[in-house]
């Protein structure tokens, strides 16, 4: 069996003292959910000095591939250099400001302004201006660069942090390159991409994620499948601010009247891999063990390589990372979901929400179940959608219906700061951390912050 991580098959329902830091019960008010001056405290605090996920690694594979993405009011372009480096950028010409680019991908030899014809090259240096002779400091080019920010690579993904002096990328992501390099995510393609503008502030969806208190009451139908039962849940949080829960799969809820009948998806994944439902009539909680053992004698034989490096618990079980500050990456047997919601760029009752679903190649497979049905196995194009009018996924639409009704109550003279139960731990300290990080002054007289 191969371990990974900190969280063993023993630890599971167990509370770790080394990850379970102390809080100090700041009251989580409703302003900071609909407060402009919160927006900017979290822009200038927060956003513009952590690590993001740019897009995928897969769309650099050429000198001059570049990908973009939007943050606010903001742009980044990520571009592969020559060397076979690659370099990030604020979308912005140094001249007057025009935004460069507007896709989410291409590839250009040259970054041409649409305004003044500026050329930059790969590299970011102002190769080209009219009328060069024309400029009080003398001909800008070659000395002229686009502003250069940091960026690096892990998993499958492209990351940029605006703050050049940042920690590093692979040390603020500690412990999770560790935990997660026996699902080989660098392999995985993107077979779904939604995006969404949701009427509610980024963080409510961050709370959301910070717990699993809600999912007997808005998610019934995954007590089948998945034990949400807290006390046989591992919390864990990491000192860099990132968060993990983890719970069983192919395991139905003890929070069930009868936990061992059998259930109609765990009869499924019994025949799938070839076990007869009949042996685990009245003790279907002891299916689990064997699935896993089923999956590590076939697994590689059919095509899912992947599963010689992952551990016993990960065959079956639920791994679900939140990243400080706005991004939550859910590991299942065959795959992950990144769910990341970003701030609007004007209003702080609106947020961004992407729903991606990687997952790795299979020999002979063509079509994959995804979070919306059935999909061909191949990296898709992103998909834009207007809130209620297309799905974001059967579980992610039960989240956001509760967000968007959320948003509203905050506002609410009745709510005074929230009543957290100790398995809502993470969320306390989600919002201390981003007290610590905002530098919130001495409370006003009455209470709030000022617009």
């Amino acid at each position: 069996m191969v371990e990974s991580g900190v969280t063993k098959e023993h630890f599971l329902g167990r509370t770790l003292e080394a990850y379970d830091p102390p809080v100090r019960g700041d009251p989580i008010t409703g302003e900071r959910y609909y407060s402009k001056a919160w927006a900017r405290a979290e822009w200038q605090h927060v956003f513009s000095k952590v690590w993001h996920i740019g897009g995928l690694l897969a769309d650099l594979e050429e000198p001059g591939d570049w990908i973009t993405h939007n943050l606010m009011r903001d742009s980044v372009i990520m571009m592969r250099q020559d060397d076979g480096t690659i370099r990030a950028f604020f979308n912005a010409c140094v001249h007057r400001g025009n935004r460069l680019l507007w896709s989410d991908v291409g590839h250009n030899e040259k970054i041409t302004c649409s305004y003044h014809g500026w050329q930059f090259g790969k590299d970011g240096t102002l190769l080209f201006a009219q009328d060069a002779e024309d400029f009080p400091n003398g001909n800008p080019c070659g000395k002229a660069h686009l502003t250069e920010i940091a960026v690096d690579t892990w998993g499958p993904f492209v990351w940029f942090n605006m703050d050049r002096n940042a920690q590093p990328l692979h040390e603020w992501l500690a412990p999770l390159p560790e935990q997660l390099a026996g699902y080989r995510m660098e392999t995985m393609v993107r077979v779904l991409d939604v995006r969404c503008e949701i009427p509610c502030n980024w963080k409510i969806i961050r709370d959301n994620f910070n717990e699993s208190y809600h999912l007997p009451t808005l998610h019934p139908e995954l007590a089948s499948f998945i034990d949400d039962e807290y006390t046989d849940t591992s919390f864990e949080m990491y000192p860099s601010g990132h968060n993990r829960m983890v719970q069983k799969g192919c395991h139905p809820s003890k929070r069930l009247d009868y936990p061992d009948a059998m259930q109609p998806l765990v009869e499924d994944v019994l025949r799938e891999w070839g076990l007869d439902p009949a042996d685990f009539v009245d003790r279907a909680t002891q299916a689990r063990v064997a699935i896993q053992q089923a999956k590590r004698k076939l697994g590689p034989e059919r095509g899912f390589v992947h599963f010689e490096s992952m551990s016993d618990s990960q065959l079956t079980d639920y791994y679900h990372y939140t990243l400080w500050p706005n991004t939550t990456i859910t590991m299942s047997p065959d795959g992950f979901q990144i769910l990341r919601s970003e701030p609007h760029p004007t209003d702080p009752e609106k947020c961004i929400f992407d729903h991606w679903y990687m997952m790795p190649p299979v020999k002979g497979r063509h079509e994959v179940i995804t979070p919306v049905g059935p999909r061909p196995f191949k990296s898709c194009e992103r998909e834009t959608i207007i809130y209620g009018e297309a799905t974001l996924g059967y579980v992610a639409d039960q989240d956001m219906t509760i967000a968007v009704g959320q948003q509203q109550g905050l506002h609410s003279m009745g709510y005074k700061g929230g009543i957290i139960s100790g398995q809502e731990k993470r969320i306390q300290r989600f919002h201390e951390l981003l007290n610590d990080a905002c530098g919130i002054p001495g409370e006003l007289p009455d209470g709030r912050w000022d617009e």
